[in-house]
């Protein structure tokens, strides 16, 4: 993908396939592509740690050459967000077990941007920042449109 390419959005084909989609559009990939990659290495969409834990996440960001930085950073401003990161969003506890949605982040050349997944949005490149509500992020670097990353 060239730097002028903008990263585009991947909608889940699973309803709780959120951080395959958002690792889809990441990598410039289909949804089938990355669905497909993560279930050679034990990720399916149902299982529940996909969106309550990291780990599945960053082994398939490492699988298409995606680097995350380690831990998580809790959100504070849009402006203090890097150039690229994936949003938990829709943070909830479930029986004492966090839970969230994925979403990208993309700052660049095309603007500021939440990359949302969700079959049921009708724009799924997203500016209403005021409505979105991440709890943390993970910083992403790649190359590709994203200055920085």
């Amino acid at each position: 993908m060239s730097p002028a390419t903008p990263i585009r959005a991947v909608i889940q084909q699973e309803p709780t396939g959120c951080a395959i989609a958002s690792v889809a559009a990441l990598a410039g990939v289909s949804y089938a592509r990355a669905q497909a990659e993560a279930n050679t290495r034990g990720i399916f969409a149902a299982d529940p740690r996909l969106w309550s834990q990291t780990e599945h996440v960053r082994t398939l960001l490492r699988a298409f050459g995606l680097r995350a930085k380690s831990g998580e950073t809790p959100f504070t401003t849009w402006e203090r967000l890097p150039p690229l990161a994936l949003l938990a969003t829709k943070w909830h506890l479930e029986r004492g077990t966090p839970f969230w949605h994925w979403a990208v982040y993309c700052r660049d050349e095309h603007g500021a941007r939440v990359l949302d997944s969700n079959a049921g949005l009708k724009m799924p490149e997203r500016t209403d920042f005021w409505r979105i509500k991440p709890k943390w992020f993970i910083e992403v670097r790649r190359a590709g449109s994203c200055p920085g990353a």
